[in-house]
Formats: structure tokens, sequence, C-alpha cells
């Protein structure tokens, strides 16, 4: 039988039994955005949250895991013009991450993961959890489930490297997991840029998505299949398990 990993399906003297075993728990963070004329808004939450839930099904007979409600909304101003995103700003965000994280290591945790699935949160993250860990004085962690299976997501991936926008990666994902979500029909009617979002010449400035994709969709979305997002779930879900079972990643 199957363990429960859901945090919101335990009951509370189950999760004080878990952190007497010092499980990892795990916080999928994501975000509420515009994801092109194909795609829902719900893209980046709902893959963080599935992606956690199959790592922590992967591992839950070796290592004591549970997973807590994904974090919704992020850092998503970049997307504002486009319609549909909901944003934090900065301290928002950090504020949320810090209070339910300060839940989490009161109630007796000292392992904590926060697994990104948003772009536009991965620099903010990487300072919040440092952050936490030196306030908290337990192990507050971070990694962006595509960082974490880049190798398997390339060699799955035919017309894109890593995730982009709503491309290839994540239609294909979207494709095996809501199919009914998916304007299919759509699909190709656009043509949107390949790359976009990163430095320019190693220079970093922000800059709307709109700068660069009229349609707010970088990437290649037409290579997108149902059995590529079948693989890459199960590859992020692989990946990351193994990843958060790695005692170094805990050890002092």
């Amino acid at each position: 039988m199957q363990k429960e990993t859901a945090w919101c399906n335990l009951k509370a003297s189950e999760l004080r039994q878990l952190a007497t075993e010092n499980a990892i728990v795990v916080v999928p963070i994501g975000s509420i955005e515009q994801h092109g004329p194909h795609l829902p808004v719900q893209v980046d939450a709902l893959l963080a949250g599935e992606v956690c839930r199959r790592a922590a099904e992967y591992m839950a007979d070796s290592v004591p895991v549970t997973v807590t409600p994904t974090i919704w909304s992020g850092l998503a101003e970049h997307h504002m013009s486009f319609g549909g995103t909901l944003t934090l700003d900065f301290d928002t965000f950090r504020s949320v991450i810090r209070c339910i994280c300060r839940s989490i290591q009161q109630h007796g945790f000292m392992r904590i993961a926060l697994i990104n699935g948003h772009g536009g949160n991965i620099a903010a993250l990487t300072v919040i959890s440092a952050e936490l860990t030196l306030e908290l004085n337990a192990t507050v962690a971070c990694a962006t489930y595509w960082h974490v299976a880049e190798k398997e997501f390339n060699n799955i991936l035919e017309a894109q490297q890593t995730v982009r926008h709503a491309g290839e990666a994540e239609t294909s994902m979207l494709l095996a997991l809501r199919p009914d979500l998916v304007d299919q029909q759509v699909i190709g009617t656009f043509e949107p840029p390949t790359d976009g979002l990163g430095a320019e010449n190693g220079v970093y400035r922000w800059r709307p998505i709109k700068d660069w994709s009229d349609s707010g969709v970088i990437g290649v979305p037409t290579a997108a299949t149902a059995e590529k997002g079948v693989q890459l779930l199960e590859a992020a879900g692989k990946a990351l398990a193994t990843q958060l079972a790695n005692s170094t990643i805990w050890r002092d």
C-alpha cells in the first residue's frame, strides 16, 4: 500500500510522528500566470505540485517525507501585460514562504525543501532559502525541478533544451497530465521565439515577456506530445527523489 505523503491528507498526530522521524518537508512553489493562447494559467503551480507528489511517492518507502499544499503565487510581474497573471511582490513572497517554513520548523521538522516550478522565482528562492536556514536553525534547501532533471529533460526534448515558457516541455507535460486544459487547435497558429528572458551578453535587466514574444510563449509547443510529457514527469519525479534522498544535502 502506497504511503500517504500529502501534508493536507495527514492527521496532526501523523505529522507529529513524521517530525520525530526527521522527515523531509517538500514545499512546491509555482505561479499563476499567462501561458500563451494554448495553456492554462495554472501550469507552473500544477507542475510543481505534481513533480513533488511523484518524488515523494518514489522515496516514501526509504525516506520519511511529506508534501505541503502548493504555494500557487510567485513573482510574475513580467507576465502582467498579457492578463490572467496573479503576482506577488518580493517582500510578500518572502513573507509567505517564511511563515510557512516557520510553522513547519515549529512543529519539529528540520529539513525543508522549497521546490520551484517558475523561472521568475529562482533568484528569490536562493536568497530566501539561505536567510531561512540561518534564521530557523534548520536546513532549508531549494531547487527548480527542471534543473534537477536537466540531463534527462535534454535527452527527451527534441526541439528545445530544458523548459522554456509554454513550449515543448510544459505543453507536453500538460498533454500528459491535463489534456482537457490544452487548446491544441491554436498550437501552430503563432510563431514564438525559441529563446528569451535571459541575460544579454552577461548583463541582466528586467524586461516584460512581451518584449520577446507577441504570444507570451517562448519555445516550441508544436513539438509537444503527451508521450514526451509522461517521460518528462517521470524523469523529474525520479531525479528530484534521488536528490532529496541525498544525505549530503542535509548534512550540517
